[in-house]
């Protein structure tokens, strides 16, 4: 059965934003009227909402439509994260032949990390993660590495938005012991995932900052029974060395 779309208003200011966005030149309402299948009072309503949310401006006597500056702000983070992934694709597919493990890379949004790539661990067991899902920043590796670069005052406004829940039994819901695990991240530069997130998974994250700039991060993911002294060892010398190979490219 296919899905039914909800919310007949959007798609109709969708096909107004696109044709303003192909228009050869800014439409009146009146063109808007002309060359879409809207009645001309919806159009109407539709534009001032538009208007009101900075998605579109009227300009001139005439009243023609534009595009508004915020599709700036949301192309810049597009092309942020695009620019990461294409950036550090090649040193992470290094990264994930020399290690055998699965490894990630992500972007906060929302008090979240967003999954942008994920190249698969050459050994047959595959990990639970999609692309485009999310997970939380105080129990994954990439999220606690990116909350160790957080100022005092961003972090205390995460945590008061932000209420961990235990995912596992390793998962820190305290607030002053996650504090203490970030500084503690903070200090060595890569954060632990110590099966807090996923049952049974162990990663090690890596911060993408660079003049201030949190771009993202990245993590090695291993089952916990792969794992040993030796691995962290060599994960972190590994990871490490490809932070600075990414960050050299930003």
């Amino acid at each position: 059965m296919e899905n039914k779309l909800y919310g007949t208003v959007l798609l109709k200011a969708k096909q107004i934003l696109d044709y303003i966005a192909e228009a050869a030149e800014a439409p009146t309402l009146n063109d808007l009227s002309k060359n879409i299948a809207i009645s001309k009072p919806t159009i109407y309503k539709i534009l001032k909402t538009l208007e009101y949310c900075g998605y579109v401006r009227a300009e001139g006597d005439d009243k023609r439509y534009r595009l508004g500056t915020v599709f700036l702000h949301y192309a810049e983070s597009v092309n942020r994260s695009i620019n990461i992934i294409e950036i550090a694709r090649p040193a992470l597919r290094k990264l994930r032949d020399a290690t055998g493990e699965t490894i990630n890379l992500g972007m906060v949004q929302d008090n979240s990390i967003i999954l942008l790539s994920k190249l698969e661990s050459t050994h047959s067991i595959k990990l639970v993660s999609i692309v485009g899902g999310k997970m939380n920043m105080y129990s994954s590796s990439m999220g606690k590495a990116l909350l160790a670069e957080y100022s005092d005052r961003q972090l205390d406004k995460y945590l008061a938005t932000v209420k961990p829940q235990k995912l596992t039994e390793n998962t820190i819901t305290d607030r002053e012991t996650l504090i203490r695990d970030l500084a503690a991240t903070r200090q060595r530069g890569y954060s632990i995932d110590n099966i807090e997130n996923q049952p049974g998974v162990y990663c090690i994250g890596f911060p993408l900052v660079s003049q201030g700039h949190i771009y993202g991060a990245f993590s090695i993911s291993t089952p916990q029974y792969r794992i040993t002294e030796e691995k962290k060892k060599k994960f972190v010398q590994l990871g490490k060395q490809t932070q600075q190979e990414i960050l050299a490219q930003l």
